[in-house]
């Protein structure tokens, strides 16, 4: 990837912003610019703003009026991916933590307060999520917080459902990474998200790495989002479906301790087979039969991810069981899964280095 332009001065003049907040950009027409002036208005600006672009061939930067931001950008030659994009992002980014966040993702003026509010008051947690609601329809919920079903699939909390009585915080399974912020030397510790991945899922496969190697998120649903999900690459297109499926099939198998993933095999059977019909339904058959092929048939190239998983795990089986929603109706539903903040005294001293095997 080549560095459009050199680094811009810190937005916040210190020496080491808080947080840096990285975008990364693919084609999202005026969506980028929304989304840039919503950062403009945060109360509270203790970050920097970096704009990593997926070789876009649409107007979106020009629209931006990027030069004329404080925003640093950097140009990839290629579409890398979401994952590798944000990987590269975290790398390059000066903030102690880094905040990443869709271009389709539209903060409340608020956001980042509540965000780094919540890092100062909960120091055992390392990761915080968004609460998300559905940019045309607010008082409808797109996400409170990823959810990890027994039955294969992740999904993110509340999906669809309106907007009512939601506790302020909790601990979910993993923050949806359309607005989530990571304590980036953790996040670069534990090999980022996985660039086989490329798009859908990542967050979820980092989120249980983080589990495995003992750390929490916190879901902060008083840091509000406005999202439009999959307002670039489309909620049922052929790239949603089929990478949306692989990647649930590679995710489980390579985090999940073989206990409960043998334990679990007749459920994922039954989802698989339910998540077939619906896809036919769709019009996307082909796409869904392509995913269950690669998905099923790329497992062997997690074999070392496993091991090593397993070697410096330090949340066991019967441990990551609770973490898990077992509920067939919360799934159909996609109901929210929150848990009880962990006391401080499980700190953030309690972490295993688990870097991902390429």
């Amino acid at each position: 990837m080549d560095e459009l332009r050199p680094h811009s001065p810190r937005q916040t003049g210190a020496e080491t912003p808080f947080a840096t907040v990285i975008i990364v950009n693919f084609n999202s027409g005026d969506r980028l610019s929304r989304c840039l002036d919503c950062l403009r208005r945060q109360t509270v600006r203790e970050f920097e703003t970096l704009v990593i672009d997926n070789n876009s061939t649409d107007d979106s930067l020009q629209s931006a009026n990027i030069g004329e931001r404080p925003v640093r950008l950097i140009r990839s030659s290629e579409n890398i991916g979401f994952a590798a994009a944000n990987n590269r992002g975290a790398r390059d980014a000066r903030g102690k933590w880094i905040a990443l966040l869709n271009p389709d993702a539209y903060p409340e003026p608020d956001w980042f307060e509540r965000l780094k509010k919540a890092c100062e008051q909960y120091p055992q947690m390392t990761a915080f999520g968004s609460l998300q609601l559905n940019a045309t329809t607010p008082e409808t919920l797109d996400g409170a917080g990823d959810v990890c079903s027994a039955w294969g699939i992740a999904y993110r909390g509340g999906f669809g459902t309106v907007r009512d009585k939601i506790r302020e915080e909790g601990e979910c399974f993993a923050p949806c990474a359309a607005a989530a912020m990571y304590l980036r030397e953790k996040f670069l510790s534990l090999g980022g998200f996985d660039e086989r991945f490329f798009c859908y899922g990542e967050d979820v496969d980092f989120g249980f790495r983080l589990r495995n190697a003992g750390g929490k998120a916190l879901q902060v649903n008083s840091a509000v989002v406005l999202h439009e999900g999959s307002g670039v690459s489309g909620r049922h297109s052929a790239f949603t479906v089929y990478h949306g499926h692989r990647n649930r099939i590679w995710l489980y198998y390579k985090n999940m301790p073989l206990a409960l993933y043998c334990v679990t095999a007749p459920m994922r059977i039954v989802a698989d087979v339910a998540l077939m019909a619906k896809a036919a339904f769709q019009g996307r058959l082909g796409d869904y039969l392509r995913a269950i092929v690669d998905g099923y048939g790329g497992l062997a190239g997690f074999n070392e991810d496993r091991k090593e998983i397993s070697r410096m795990r330090k949340e066991s089986g019967a441990k990551i069981a609770p973490a898990l929603s077992w509920s067939l109706a919360k799934l159909i539903s996609r109901a929210v899964d929150l848990r009880p903040i962990p006391p401080q005294s499980t700190a953030g001293t309690q972490f295993t280095e688990i870097d991902r095997v390429q």
